[in-house]
């Protein structure tokens, strides 16, 4: 049974996913976690939002049992192709990307197929150590990655060693994800280490956050020249925000090290 749970910790939204025994995504379960997830971005008290699991196990990938069943549904003319276009496991990605705050995947266990493909929605990867399993192995049963695996991975890996781990199926323990990009950090507990880099964003403007994240993901979707002007329009906005005028003011008066 699907079960979403929600903690506050200081400022930040800890969301967490189970489904015994396999730990699945379900259909159920991603349109649980995308309400979890829009309601922490709606949440002026809330700074930065963790996606974590629960024992072993993050998301082990999406039900297979589900895809055969769309695969039925294609097959007897009850789904189209724009019954494709979007869906609730569509709308947990997009509640993930499109939130105005930073989303931390804390990968605290095994974490495959549509299980990455969320975690790659996210905006920050943190796995444990101890983690065996993280990739994408659709092409082992005759698919391949489509929720934006195809499309995400090669933002994070380049398009080379994107082809090579799509097309071979390739899961790869939590040192290796780190060496070759498929997560920022490996911690022996990847909550508590999620939790820390949380606490540094309460101290920090959630607009200028908001609009960080909003530039840096767009960059690759525009020409240089148009991601630049909307930079500078980003910065006009948040020197409107009390909060990043504050700072800087307290910066001057401080008169210290930026990184102190």
């Amino acid at each position: 049974m699907v079960d979403v749970s929600i903690e506050t910790r200081g400022a930040a939204q800890v969301i967490s996913y189970s489904n015994p025994p396999r730990d699945y995504m379900t259909t159920e379960g991603a349109r649980s976690l995308a309400d979890a997830v829009n309601a922490a971005a709606a949440d002026p008290a809330v700074r930065s939002v963790i996606l974590t699991g629960t024992g072993p196990v993050f998301v082990r990938h999406f039900d297979v049992a589900e895809i055969v069943q769309a695969g039925e549904g294609v097959a007897a003319g009850a789904l189209t192709r724009a019954s494709f276009e979007g869906g609730p496991f569509v709308d947990l990605l997009d509640a993930c990307q499109d939130a105005p705050k930073p989303v931390i995947a804390a990968i605290n266990g095994t974490c495959m197929g549509g299980g990455f493909e969320i975690a790659m929605a996210c905006d920050l990867r943190i796995a444990a150590d101890d983690v065996e399993q993280i990739g994408l192995p659709e092409t082992r049963i005759s698919i391949f990655p489509g929720g934006g695996g195809t499309q995400r991975l090669p933002r994070l890996i380049g398009e080379a060693a994107a082809l090579g781990f799509v097309l071979r199926g390739s899961v790869v323990d939590a040192q290796e994800a780190l060496r070759i990009g498929l997560v920022h950090e490996t911690a022996t507990d990847a909550l508590a280490r999620a939790l820390e880099i949380a606490a540094e964003f309460e101290t920090r403007g959630a607009e200028g956050l908001a609009m960080a994240k909003q530039l840096v993901r767009s960059a690759q979707d525009r020409p240089l020249q148009d991601g630049l002007i909307a930079e500078r329009h980003g910065f006009y906005d948040v020197l409107q925000s009390e909060a990043a005028m504050s700072a800087m003011r307290a910066f001057l008066d401080f008169d210290g090290d930026i990184t102190a």
